[in-house]
């Protein structure tokens, strides 16, 4: 089963940043071009609340059993038990706050050049700490 999530979790890595990706390109787009707000940046904001969010709780899932977290002494003292435990998972949850923030904040605003304005600035944000997350893996991105 773990093994099973772990690729899930991976995999589903590739969605959220492609879907990141977009949402920042359109709402740059759209705030620099001030253009309204349409139902297709909705959804791909909702699209990408939905697989980030999907990927949270594959995470937390996959912290609860890896053998790479653990506490106490070792985890400050060897760099990748310290990345998985510790700031691996910060990183990413914070990532998905701005996203989440960004999503939640928009909607209650009337301006679509504000709606655009704050999805851009958050979820930019937001992929710089995912993409410098992976890259401190020493995995890489792809």
């Amino acid at each position: 089963m773990y093994t099973g999530l772990l690729h899930t979790h991976s995999f589903l890595r590739y969605a959220v940043l492609l879907l990141l990706l977009a949402v920042v390109i359109t709402s740059l787009r759209g705030w620099l071009n001030k253009k309204e707000y349409t139902s297709t940046d909705n959804k791909l904001s909702l699209f990408l609340f939905i697989a980030t969010h999907t990927q949270l709780l594959l995470g937390f899932i996959l912290y609860t059993q890896s053998s790479w977290v653990r506490f106490g002494n070792l985890a400050l003292k060897i760099k990748e038990v310290r990345y998985w435990t510790m700031e691996h998972v910060t990183i990413m949850v914070l990532a998905i706050v701005l996203i989440t923030v960004a999503r939640i904040s928009a909607k209650k605003m009337t301006s679509a050049e504000a709606k655009h304005k704050r999805i851009f600035i958050f979820n930019a944000i937001a992929l710089i700490l995912i993409v410098a997350g992976l890259v401190m893996s020493g995995r890489g991105i792809l």
